[in-house]
């Protein structure tokens, strides 16, 4: 996953840099935006480390306890990642939000806090279109970004595209705050500011919450695979029917298959043998996912006509 790996890399450097300037700004300027944004990117490097972590730990070799990979492991650290995200980026944020209401102390030295939100917003862009075009580049021509971001199976690339989209609203969310409440004098929108960034941050972390527990508890693959792989089957001249075709994601780069094939009248034992191995073998070449296929010959199932009931004397 290399694709993946330059996305969450990109997204770990530029959240770093943009946590160590916001947490400068808002300890020196006092404005509560500025520390939940500081709150946000904190969480956001957190969330990176755990999806190399994952992704690393996905990639170890089956074993006799893991017969099919640790590719389902980057799903639970994804889902780690939206945990971390409510518990320390909105739980912080909305806290900071509630404190400064409570205690209104209205920001100084504003100058520092509209550069380092600058500084963040062209670090989170860039991020941003590092990982947009990965998305662009996996998803099937007549899909919408939203459609592959619910059904992506790589959760690494959607979940730092969905960061730093959430890091670019809250940058303009935490601008607003401090920028009106200057102007009106109203120290209560900056605070306010930092309350709106919690529950950005809570609606992602929902969002991913769903999308990641999905996959770990097995999600079918995508529709597209399905459809060409039963293409591939239907097509061969030794098959006369494909049914059940049950799949289940292992991982961003595995894929488990099961499937009752039919095959042509007359074939005996021996000669499906090496129709089984030539289908695995085509549908393998038809796609970069690792598919384990299990393939069991069957009859297609029939239609049972109702027995005709005895007549009845009169």
């Amino acid at each position: 996953m290399p694709g993946s790996d330059r996305v969450v890399s990109v997204g770990l450097f530029a959240n770093a840099a943009i946590a160590v300037g916001k947490y400068v700004a808002g300890g020196f300027t006092g404005s509560p935006a500025m520390m939940s944004e500081a709150f946000h990117s904190t969480a956001d490097v957190g969330n990176e480390l755990l999806l190399l972590l994952g992704m690393r730990r996905s990639r170890r070799p089956p074993d006799a306890l893991h017969p099919f990979g640790h590719g389902k492991l980057l799903y639970f650290y994804s889902l780690l990642v939206a945990v971390y995200i409510f518990a320390v980026g909105g739980g912080l944020a909305f806290y900071e939000g509630i404190h400064h209401l409570r205690h209104l102390e209205p920001p100084s030295h504003a100058i520092w806090n509209y550069c380092v939100l600058a500084l963040a917003a062209v670090l989170d862009s860039y991020s941003w279109v590092i990982s947009y075009r990965e998305l662009l580049a996996r998803k099937d021509p007549n899909e919408s970004t939203w459609d592959e971001i619910v059904g992506s199976k790589d959760p690494s690339v959607f979940i730092v595209f969905l960061e730093d989209s959430a890091g670019l609203i809250g940058i303009v969310l935490a601008f607003l705050g401090i920028f009106f409440g200057r102007i009106f004098h109203n120290p209560y929108l900056d605070p306010i500011a930092s309350i709106l960034i919690a529950l950005l941050l809570t609606g992602v972390a929902l969002l991913l919450g769903r999308e990641t527990g999905a996959l770990l508890a097995g999600e079918r693959t995508n529709r597209s695979r399905l459809k060409q792989i039963r293409e591939i089957l239907a097509s061969d001249p030794a098959v006369e029917g494909v049914s059940d075709l049950l799949s289940m994601q292992l991982g961003a780069e595995q894929v488990l298959l099961t499937v009752k094939i039919k095959f042509r009248a007359g074939l005996t034992l021996a000669q499906v043998e090496p129709v089984i191995a030539r289908l695995k073998q085509r549908v393998q070449q038809s796609d970069s996912v690792r598919v384990q296929l299990f393939i069991e010959p069957s009859r297609l199932e029939e239609k049972h006509e109702a027995k005709p009931q005895p007549s009845q004397a009169a």
